[in-house]
């Protein structure tokens, strides 16, 4: 069984949107993120004009956002998809907050994406009660 296939297999709540949208939405956030998140580590990294630490929610965010779709559609691990789409939101509210004062752009073009992943998060908790 393919990974779309498994999806629709999936009992899911009435507000799932179709899997197709997923493919539209996250090209455009992972445009906002490529900006923002590059610019903060190219000022960490390249410019050095802000400390290393900065850098731990936007890697952790790379590093869990990369893990959910292995962990969800090929291992089929809900409950550990659920905690990772958890880690995902709460680090981009950290990236908010932590960037709000520093450079606000950043913290803006974060605000289509936790708005989608607090939307996925929500669906991942339905999807999560409604198959275990």
């Amino acid at each position: 069984m393919n990974t779309e296939q498994y999806y629709h297999s999936l009992s899911k709540p009435f507000f799932a949107p179709p899997s197709g949208i997923f493919g539209i939405v996250w090209p455009f956030l992972y445009l906002l993120m490529a900006i923002s998140f590059g610019y903060v580590f190219y000022q960490v990294l390249v410019k050095k004009q802000w400390s290393k630490k900065l850098l731990v929610p936007f890697t952790l965010n790379i590093i869990s956002n990369a893990l959910y779709s292995p962990l969800f559609f090929t291992w089929r691990l809900l409950i550990p998809a659920t905690i990772d789409i958890l880690i995902v939101l709460s680090t981009i509210i950290w990236v908010i907050v932590l960037m709000n004062n520093k450079k606000q752009w950043v913290s803006f073009f974060q605000v289509p994406y936790v708005i989608w992943v607090a939307f996925a998060a929500v669906l991942q908790v339905f999807v999560l009660f409604m198959n275990w």
